[in-house]
């Protein structure tokens, strides 16, 4: 196999290491090229789980075309390729192109973000994307942030700052979210040793966001029963409905009672970029913090994501000094001082150079047209007999269901939308999502590609509306339309 030091990054490999990654980028490009119009094959994951249980990880294969075969063998020949419109399941993006060549210099140098004399000039970076993202919130310059995993792990991090402003004990405490919220604060709770009971669901409107009321009514309820508010938790696009809570009137109520306002724009957090629709975060700034996942809706690759907080000093919260690592009489401005982890890649070069060469507002305009489709497919799909629309799009999101004639049982159509689902992946024709709403069962389309039409999309739909009459076994029969839906914003 030759000498083990001739496989690392060094200028006296610098030849073998551009012959490498010309190489995979050639192999990945003629998959790209080959997907046929299909998202995925529909593997099942006992198959894939068998091939790469075959390999013997002690046999190496050495440099060359066997390692990309077998890489092929055991997953680019059965990946989903989210470029593809039929891809329309969950919040993963196309990436742009010049995110992509940043990662070639993320790997490539391989710093960390966890202390200036591992990156230099790659923190700046980092704190300027920090500053810019934190301006565009509507902070001033007394906020600060890091960028993180994703969405996970900011709206954890953020909840552990919430924590550090209380003294009052944990088993009082209270995180208020939307019933429509993400699963990630319930996480946070437990995580953060404060359990599930510290979560308090607050009820949606008819547009599923979170009603003002509501949370006035859980706020009082909760203070009477002695329990401390510590975090009011809005969202800023669901994972359902893309439906952004009312900003303003959380944040009042929020201050009212003292708690920490949190606002989880993992998904919508691309509207502060797009040239149209910034007006729709309008409370945003008056949060204590937000998570902006970039790897959603400003099209980069995973993972790419940050927290702002308004006032940086609060970061203090996760400061530990190691003498080894970032003493407290460094010279050096530390990310780690600010971060839950150590090692950390320089992920904000992604999104650096993709402001460098597209500009803010092209990424935003990717977002704009991602949600004029969902309202151009979601006015069709409300015109159709057979389909049944949850609520009108708020961002990308579409909640719908077949419902052939003659299946009208809840139980019955849980079942055919679960078959159909699975009918779509398993041939590899379509992925949808799946979801509940007030306990009956859906399906979801997720629309992140902008280069999708209308009729792509419809496409998917008239496969589901033909399983769907196919597997009730009746073949599709005029009724009156449904009533068009009032797009809710």
């Amino acid at each position: 196999m030759g000498a083990p030091w001739q496989h690392l990054f060094h200028p006296a490999n610098a030849d073998r290491y551009r012959q490498a990654v010309g190489s995979a980028v050639d192999h990945l490009v003629d998959h790209l090229g080959g997907t046929a119009g299909r998202p995925l094959t529909g593997i099942t994951p006992r198959e894939a789980a068998e091939r790469v249980a075959a390999v013997d990880l002690d046999r190496p294969l050495g440099a060359g075309p066997d390692a990309l075969a077998e890489l092929s063998r055991l997953w680019l020949d059965d990946a989903i390729w989210f470029h593809e419109p039929t891809a329309a399941a969950h919040l993963n993006c196309p990436v742009v192109i010049p995110a992509l060549a940043a990662e070639v210099f993320i790997s490539g140098v391989n710093s960390s973000l966890d202390t200036f004399d591992q990156s230099a000039g790659a923190t700046f970076i980092e704190r300027h994307l920090v500053d810019w993202t934190a301006a565009r919130i509507g902070y001033d310059d007394q906020a600060d942030g890091i960028f993180t995993t994703g969405g996970t792990q900011s709206n954890l991090q953020a909840l552990l700052l919430a924590l550090g402003q209380q003294a009052a004990p944990a088993e009082r405490l209270r995180i208020f979210a939307s019933a429509d919220g993400h699963f990630s604060v319930q996480k946070a709770a437990r995580m953060l040793g404060l359990g599930d009971a510290a979560v308090v669901p607050v009820p949606v409107d008819l547009s599923r966001r979170m009603d003002p009321a509501a949370l006035s009514t859980a706020l009082s309820d909760s203070v009477e029963r002695g329990d401390v508010p510590m975090a009011v938790v809005a969202t800023a696009g669901t994972t359902d409905f893309g439906a952004i809570d009312p900003l303003p009137e959380v944040a009042a109520l929020a201050r009212a009672y003292g708690a920490w306002f949190h606002v989880d724009a993992a998904y919508g957090g691309g509207l502060l970029v797009s040239p149209r629709r910034r007006d729709w975060l309008e409370g945003i700034e008056l949060s204590d913090s937000v998570a902006v996942d970039y790897h959603k809706t400003w099209f980069q690759p995973v993972s790419c994501s940050a927290l702002l907080v308004r006032d940086g000093a609060t970061l203090g919260h996760v400061t530990w000094h190691a003498d080894y690592l970032n003493p407290k009489d460094s010279a050096h401005p530390n990310q780690v001082d600010k971060s839950l982890q150590t090692t950390r890649r320089f992920e904000a070069l992604k999104l650096w150079m993709s402001l460098r060469v597209m500009g803010a507002d092209a990424i935003g305009e990717h977002l704009d047209t991602v949600i004029d489709l969902a309202d151009a497919v979601a006015a069709e799909l409300t015109a159709m007999p057979d389909i049944d629309v949850a609520a009108a799009p708020q961002l990308s999101t579409i909640v719908f269901r077949s419902c052939p004639p003659g299946v009208a049982d809840e139980a019955a159509l849980a079942a055919l939308n679960a078959a159909i689902r699975a009918e779509l992946f398993d041939d590899g024709r379509a992925l949808v999502a799946a979801t509940k709403v007030d306990g009956r069962s859906y399906l979801k389309l997720t629309l992140l590609n902008p280069i999708a039409t209308v009729d792509d999309v419809l496409g998917v739909v008239e496969m589901v509306r033909g399983a769907g009459r196919r597997i009730a076994g009746e073949s599709a029969a005029p009724r009156a339309p449904r009533q068009r839906l009032a797009v809710a914003r």
